[in-house]
């Protein structure tokens, strides 16, 4: 009997898998700290790369040079106001933190006004009007309390600042992407082929631009788009805090809760907190209706425009993506769900064997 052993080219076959798993593995560790970063950095390329090829056709065909005009302008126009505010508020709170520790903060006391908002309005006012009266006696009974107010408030602001710098670094990324973008594309198109073959991979490669392009719009434009309106009409009513309250109406589109939970309070401080007349506040009450109503007819249009998906697939998508994986599973989200739907209907589309027809022939028997 034989004895001779014949596994050698199945254990090599092994080890080589294991070694490159290996080195898959210690790649993406390497690359897990910048992972979100990058990931940030290229959805903001896909995104901006069709306004970054018009701009560098009027540049004559410039592409880094357009990118990097681009990247200013962006971080001019959307950075500088931000860094303000942000600066602004992070002072505000740290200031206001020193004057808590030191037991110099005051509060000015509150208008009649407050006692007559819904719900919350006489507790507030009482509670208001007696930190405005004596504080010292309102800051030793509510010490702690306001102590992990303010703390929280630190750390906001610090997160804030974070945050703001993290993006910075994205879009300045995104413009080396843009800059480079054909042989990126190129690349990113070879690999869809290389996994799903050449007919599908370019499918699912132009599908998830699109879709990323289409949250981007669809999404995140029409909550912009709203939270504008709604900042132009606070800044008409003279509501306080404006800018914060545009900005809270920024991440509930985004998260599509409805603008309700911003509209109403300010139309409930128009009727029993300002001073306009009653023609005036009717006329901004119509305004804060329409402009929530805004995204009915906004979405509808830009959403899923130029995907081959339906539209309630890639908002269930964006929506599921966020839940579990914050901002940035508003696109990774919708843009699995889009290929996992395409992938289904391409396999229920497929036409079956004719009957009797032996596997791999495509013929019955004679």
């Amino acid at each position: 009997m034989s004895t001779e052993y014949h596994g050698g080219p199945v254990i090599e076959t092994v080890v080589q898998v294991a070694l490159l798993a290996l080195l898959a593995y210690a790649c993406a560790h390497i690359l897990s700290p910048f992972a979100s970063l990058l990931l940030w950095a290229l959805i903001l390329a896909v995104t901006l790369n069709p306004l970054n090829r018009r701009l560098a056709g009027a540049l004559g065909g410039r592409r880094g040079r357009a990118a990097t005009l681009l990247v200013l302008v962006i971080l001019a126009l959307i950075g500088t106001p931000t860094v303000l505010l942000t600066t602004s508020l992070a002072g505000d709170v740290v200031s206001g933190y020193r004057a808590f520790e030191a037991g110099t903060l005051k509060v000015p006391p509150p208008r009649d006004a407050v006692a007559a908002w819904p719900l919350i309005g006489p507790e507030l006012h009482a509670a208001w009007t007696e930190a405005a009266a004596n504080f010292s006696a309102f800051l030793t009974e509510h010490r702690e309390q306001l102590r992990s107010i303010a703390r929280w408030a630190m750390g906001a602001a610090g997160s804030s600042m974070a945050t703001l710098l993290f993006f910075t670094g994205a879009f300045i990324i995104a413009g080396v992407m843009m800059a480079y973008a054909d042989s990126g594309t190129g690349a990113l198109r070879r690999l869809c082929c290389r996994a799903a073959g050449e007919e599908r991979g370019a499918q699912l490669h132009t599908l998830a631009v699109a879709t990323t392009r289409s949250v981007a719009a669809g999404v995140v434009g029409v909550a912009f788009i709203q939270a504008v309106l709604f900042g132009i009409g606070f800044l008409l009513a003279g509501i306080p805090a404006a800018g914060l309250l545009a900005l809270a109406a920024l991440v509930l589109g985004i998260v599509q809760i409805p603008a309700l939970v911003v509209t109403l309070p300010a139309i409930a401080w128009l009727w029993l907190g300002s001073e306009h007349g009653t023609l005036a506040n009717a006329a901004l009450t119509l305004y804060f209706l329409l402009a929530g109503l805004a995204d009915n007819i906004l979405k509808p249009l830009l959403l899923g425009r130029g995907v081959e998906a339906p539209m309630p697939v890639i908002l269930l998508g964006a929506l599921g993506g966020m839940v579990t994986s914050g901002l940035m599973g508003l696109f990774t989200g919708a843009v699995l769900l889009a290929m996992g739907y395409q992938l289904l209907m391409a396999w229920v589309d497929r036409e079956a064997p004719a009957a009797g027809a032996m596997p791999g022939t495509g013929r019955g028997d004679a």
